[in-house]
């Protein structure tokens, strides 16, 4: 039996509903909440109208198997666990039902020690150059937000002006998990920040205290600022040959925040910093970052000084000879 988009409402109407107003009371971004709906309509139209609190771990790991098997990313299979995961939750926590069958499914194993793609500093500057339009002071200040303070796109989304202190050259970020950060800013980021405020769109709404505000006189959309960052990295990457580390790679927003860890762990920056400037929970989530170039693997060779005996340089003489 296929459901269709009114019949899964009228089936599932009440814990839908529950699991939509439990997200929002959670402070669950408007990102993540889309994403978790979708994934768990989606797992809803599998179960062909059973009762969700009748629902067998039997049948999350089938839908999950399936969702794998379509060629999805394992990071893309665990989000849908993990959205059918916190479904029940919040149906356990609304006492509408006791069980939850997807807590005891194991997630996907992804891939370990494959270091994130980034970009070298140079690559940084040529992308943010690439910055453009006409609102261009704004865009750049988007970029360099994620690209020299390692904001998320839903924190550059969320930032109110209230959260940018001038005097300080520091933003207030909340991030996941409703956490708030201190981030200090480059005075180049500050400077940037200060020019996109000085041409900051009139709000269509009074009181909008939205740091950046859309031709619609909105907050910037989440997709608005994915687009920003798209548009430089195809100039960026029409240029053949110009970033050899990017060949066959994509970008992405998330990328530039690879790049500003990376350029604190390089500048010396030691990991416990790191983690509080990206705002992890987990330091574990941080160590991903402490991966070594081929290149640092090279400077490191051409530093070592080899202790040789001097029978060995006599031998090595008597060879060349």
């Amino acid at each position: 039996m296929s459901l269709t988009r009114h019949d899964l409402t009228a089936l599932y109407e009440e814990p839908l509903e529950a699991f939509r107003l439990w997200m929002m009371n959670a402070g669950y971004t408007s990102y993540t909440k889309k994403n978790y709906m979708g994934d768990v309509s989606h797992f809803l139209r599998t179960i062909e109208g059973k009762p969700v609190e009748q629902v067998t771990k039997l049948q999350v790991l089938a839908f999950l198997a399936q969702v794998k098997s379509s060629g999805v990313s394992d990071a893309t299979r665990n989000r849908k666990h993990c959205a059918i995961t916190s479904f029940y939750r919040a149906l356990n926590d609304l006492e509408i039902t006791t069980v939850n069958p997807a807590a005891g499914v194991k997630k996907s194993k992804t891939e370990t020690n494959r270091a994130p793609v980034y970009l070298e500093p140079n690559q940084v500057q040529q992308f943010l150059s690439r910055a453009d339009g006409k609102y261009r002071n704004r865009n750049l200040a988007v970029l360099m937000l994620m690209s020299y303070a390692g904001l998320r796109v839903g924190e550059v989304h969320r930032l109110n002006m209230a959260d940018y202190h001038a005097e300080r050259h520091t933003i207030e970020v909340l991030g996941k998990g409703r956490k708030w950060r201190t981030i200090p800013l480059p005075l180049a980021v500050s400077n940037q920040l200060q020019l996109a405020l000085q041409e900051r769109l009139t709000p269509w709404r009074a009181g909008e205290d939205a740091f950046f505000i859309s031709q619609k006189g909105r907050r910037l959309s989440i997709r608005n600022i994915q687009y920003i960052a798209e548009q430089a990295f195809d100039s960026l990457q029409r240029e053949e040959g110009r970033m050899r580390a990017g060949r066959g790679r994509s970008y992405s927003c998330h990328k530039l925040r690879h790049s500003f860890a990376t350029l604190l762990l390089r500048s010396g920056a030691d990991i416990r910093t790191v983690q509080e400037m990206l705002g992890h929970a987990s330091i574990q989530t941080t160590t991903v970052y402490t991966h070594v170039s081929d290149k640092q693997k090279e400077e490191a060779i051409q530093r070592l000084q080899p202790y040789i005996l001097e029978e060995d340089v006599d031998i090595l003489n008597s060879n060349e000879t």
